[in-house]
């Protein structure tokens, strides 16, 4: 008995520890305040009316070019603060949104995740700005949803960079089927000490600070909402968009460009708590997939950052601009 009471009061002392370290976040993070200001666009889009939260950055000596910045699944356009002030300080103006289902925009209650409808909603938002060329630059699952930007749109996609995309592997050959209501149940039960956990060991190679925990509170924020449940759909179903329609077999279609910025510890894959070990062991190789995916895209050049896991811009943010923007400034 005095063991069991020993571990509900430790496990008490975890949780009010976790929570106190934690805001509540409402659900389109109106109490959380981004780098930039935020505008929003309005898309008529599946018989609905939803709200696409944006910031649009000019540059302080425009240089007449755009970059676009697609964030990752677990994150938001906030998370590229470093990167939108680097860019504008070097003549692009900067384009962050926030795709539907994220951050600061709409979270519905039905919607049907395509990378083609998250790209559209994207080149309407790039034409309601009067933008004609861009670099359209995508980390994690931004980063296919930059690839099939890129093949709808080439006609303004004058640049390609991916960064740490994910996707470069089928994972639907790896690991068992997850429905919709699955993946929700998974979303359903998650925490700050869960997500922490998940982003040290995929993200960080086990490394942690106070950098790296501010995306990982942001999320749970979140799960302290009385709405919770909503955004936990909306994860859920995108999480199913992910696993369902691959880019990894178009990249050879690619006509760009394309910058390929791989930082080689990141071990991230969908779905590897669904499978052996030794599956496991074969996913999310990162300093092999680098080297296979820069083969397959046409005009292809990869940089390696050694020692570097899911966030190059946030982990190691000099060797991520050192690769980038001497490729920017490369007509």
């Amino acid at each position: 008995m005095k063991q069991y009471l020993s571990f509900i009061l430790c496990m008490c002392t975890v949780f009010s520890v976790t929570t106190q370290e934690l805001q509540e976040l409402d659900i389109d993070l109106e109490n959380y305040e981004y780098p930039y200001d935020v505008d929003f666009l309005e898309l008529n889009i599946q018989k609905s009316t939803y709200s696409m939260a944006y910031m649009h950055i000019e540059a302080e000596n425009p240089n007449g070019e755009t970059v676009v910045l697609l964030h990752g699944k677990n994150f938001n356009g906030a998370y590229w603060q470093t990167t939108i002030d680097t860019l504008q300080k070097s003549g692009y103006n900067v384009l962050v949104p926030d795709q539907i289902g994220f951050g600061k925009s709409s979270k519905p209650e039905h919607f049907q995740y395509t990378f083609q409808q998250l790209a559209e909603n994207t080149k309407k938002l790039i034409d309601t700005l009067g933008i004609t060329k861009t670099t359209i630059l995508g980390h994690s699952m931004g980063g296919m949803l930059a690839t099939r930007f890129a093949l709808m749109y080439p006609e303004i996609t004058n640049k390609l960079v991916l960064l740490n995309p994910i996707g470069l592997e089928d994972w639907k050959t790896k690991i068992p089927y997850q429905s919709i209501d699955d993946w929700y149940e998974q979303e359903l039960d998650k925490n700050y000490q869960g997500i922490k956990t998940y982003q040290k060991e995929s993200y960080y190679a086990g490394d942690w600070n106070d950098d790296y925990a501010q995306w990982a509170k942001l999320l749970a924020g979140w799960t302290l909402n009385e709405k919770y449940p909503l955004i936990a759909w909306n994860a859920a179903l995108t999480y199913d968009m992910i696993l369902t329609q691959p880019v990894v077999y178009e990249f050879k279609n690619l006509q760009m460009p394309t910058l390929l910025i791989i930082g080689t510890r990141d071990r991230t894959a969908l779905g590897k708590n669904l499978v052996s070990e030794e599956v496991k062991a074969s996913m999310g190789l990162y300093d092999e997939l680098g080297e296979i995916t820069a083969y397959k895209i046409p005009n292809a050049k990869l940089v390696e950052i050694p020692d570097t896991g899911h966030l190059p811009h946030i982990e190691a943010f000099d060797e991520f601009t050192a690769a980038l923007l001497p490729y920017l400034k490369n007509k």
